[in-house]
């Protein structure tokens, strides 16, 4: 667990640095368990991101940017009610706990100066974030409800008192002396990291394997001089924010790990940019899987059954390919007609049209004359002939139909919860899904779609469309006659725009990449990326959403690259 009460302490320290006194001047509740706070302070403007996600939990400075309903939830309008325009007085950690404690200094309706205490308990599946009246010590509200029957140590419910979570009775490692630690070990018993963990507030077992891993030969002498050294860097703030990978895995932590010595490592100046780069995507595309399930589920069965389409009407196409063979047998069954007879079931005639003059079977009805059985075969023939052109006609459709789900399934794979909503209402646009009957919801104004903005290493902005409606937009009616286009070459991919006529090499190779990374070559390398100017884009008359055609274009080779991605998005 990455996210431990040592972690814990480490973010809280660095959150006091930059928020306290700071002024409450905006809240807002993106989603179910996740709040934005913008605070003022020091001169500045910051973006508090809190979450009681039940997989991406966490507490930190953001730079990131998030969509907020329209209409805000009722939880939120409590906390403008009683913290905008606040004061944070003071920011705390109880004991070595997973619980960081705001309190805010506001006006009530009376004008009378109140304290309102903000409990940000980061548990896993337990996380909540409760609003409690401090004087009174009564919770007002939570993101999450615990009853009695839930939980009876505590009720988490508006009216209720606010109790702490239970205390598990273990040493804090910030106040340990040698002489402690030695008493709440038993070197005889072996496990010594598991020992760290059960007798010692906050501190997890990738903690522990660090304190066991620095004292090499675990003794009396080695284990307390490494678990002290640690200790004191944390103390005194000497922290070393990274995240590691390792087996396609990554975790963070506030210092550096020794004994993870064959993880990729990237190392970044606060905490803060840490859990920003660490939860990047993940808990967006967690919301995406979840609202998106059904979407991806009806795309991948109309691929499939487009797919099955195409093989039926190939076999229907390989016995149209026969027509000349019932050509042949109507022109020689006319040609001996006078030696067939009605009831025949074959005929032996010589194949004329061969240079051999080799001898053929012709299969024959016997309920029918030899001149209707040459009609029947001459009908056939007419029949695959005419076919031919329109199973080719129908073999194209179920193609583009295929590349049409292919490209929307990859969008699904980096669509926010925004975009799908846009990738919905396309298809239903497109006649594939019905619109859903909402009671009592006013029909919302179309909007212009909200594009993805960064910029290059030289300051150039690049945009982004992320889905078919977003690509359209971009691409036929943001982008100027002389911006650059980038596109992956023949793979399903995002519209990406360079808004200047003559960007640097550098900026087509950085938006070449960011156009791989939203593609469906995302995870390849040495994805070939096409780029013309927009003028040289067209879209063709009647075509899906999103779909174009382009000439006079360069291409340029990039491998994927999310950091790179992630350091040019703009907040």
């Amino acid at each position: 667990m990455s996210f431990d009460g040592l972690f814990t302490y480490a973010i809280t320290e660095e959150l006091k640095s930059v928020l306290l006194n700071g002024k409450i001047t905006k809240i807002h509740q993106p989603y179910k368990y996740d709040l934005i706070f913008q605070v003022r302070s020091a001169g500045k403007n910051h973006k508090l991101f809190l979450s009681a996600h039940p997989s991406y939990a966490r507490i930190h400075l953001t730079n990131e940017s998030y969509e907020n309903p329209s209409e805000p939830p009722m939880f939120c309008m409590l906390l403008r009610k009683h913290l905008e325009g606040g004061v944070i007085e003071k920011i705390e950690q109880p004991e070595m706990e997973r619980i960081i404690i705001f309190d805010i200094r506001s006006r009530n309706e009376l004008g009378d100066i109140t304290i309102k205490r903000l409990m940000v308990e980061i548990m896993g599946r337990h996380s909540n974030i409760i609003l409690v009246d401090k004087d009174r010590e009564m919770i007002l509200d939570s993101v999450k409800h615990l009853s009695p029957a839930v939980n009876r140590h505590r009720t988490v419910l508006p009216g209720h008192p606010y109790v702490l979570p239970p205390g598990q009775e273990k040493v804090n490692p910030l106040s340990v002396d040698e002489d402690l630690l030695l008493k709440k070990l038993d070197f005889n018993a072996g496990r010594i990291d598991q020992q760290l963990v059960q007798n010692f507030a906050g501190i997890s077992p990738l903690f522990a394997k660090e304190v066991t891993f620095r004292a090499g030969l675990v003794n009396r002498k080695t284990l307390p001089n490494a678990f002290l050294d640690i200790v004191s860097d944390v103390k005194e703030h000497k922290f070393e924010p990274t995240i590691y990978e390792l087996d396609n895995r990554e975790q963070f932590y506030m210092i550096r790990l020794a004994h993870l010595t064959e993880a990729k490592t990237k190392s970044f100046s606060t905490i803060s940019e840490t859990l920003d780069r660490y939860y990047y995507g993940k808990a967006e595309r967690d919301r995406v899987k979840q609202q998106g399930n059904d979407l991806e589920r009806f795309m991948v069965n109309e691929k499939k059954k487009n797919e099955k389409k195409i093989k039926k009407l190939t076999a229907t196409l390989d016995q149209a390919e026969k027509a000349n063979e019932f050509q042949l047998y109507g022109e020689l069954i006319t040609a001996n007609i006078y030696a067939i007879s009605k009831g025949d079931k074959q005929a032996e005639v010589i194949n004329y049209y061969d240079e051999e003059n080799n001898m053929i079977t012709i299969p024959l009805d016997v309920q029918k004359t030899p001149s209707e059985n040459a009609q029947k075969y001459f009908s056939k023939y007419q029949k695959a002939k005419n076919s031919v052109e329109v199973v080719h006609e129908q073999i194209e459709i179920a193609e583009r139909e295929i590349d049409y789900f292919d490209s929307l399934i990859q969008q699904i794979e980096s669509a926010s919860p925004k975009d799908i909503e846009e990738i919905r209402e396309e298809l239903i646009e497109g006649a594939y899904l019905k619109q859903r009957q909402s009671k009592n919801i006013k029909k919302k104004k179309s909007q212009k779609p909200v594009l993805e903005h960064y910029s290059s290493s030289d300051g150039t902005e690049i945009i982004v469309g992320k889905n078919n409606k977003q690509n359209e937009y971009l691409t036929n009616r943001f982008a100027a006659r002389d911006d650059i286009w980038l596109h992956t070459k023949d793979i399903p991919g995002s519209h990406v725009v360079i808004r200047s006529s003559n960007p640097s090499e550098e900026t087509i190779l950085e938006a070449a990449n960011i156009a791989a990374y939203f593609s469906k070559a995302k995870s390849s390398s040495s994805v070939p990326v096409d780029f013309t100017a927009i003028r040289h884009v067209k879209k063709p008359s009647g075509s899906k959403p999103g779909y174009v055609i382009y000439d006079h274009q360069q291409t340029v080779y990039v491998t994927p690259n999310e950091d790179l991605v992630f350091q040019l998005r703009k907040g």
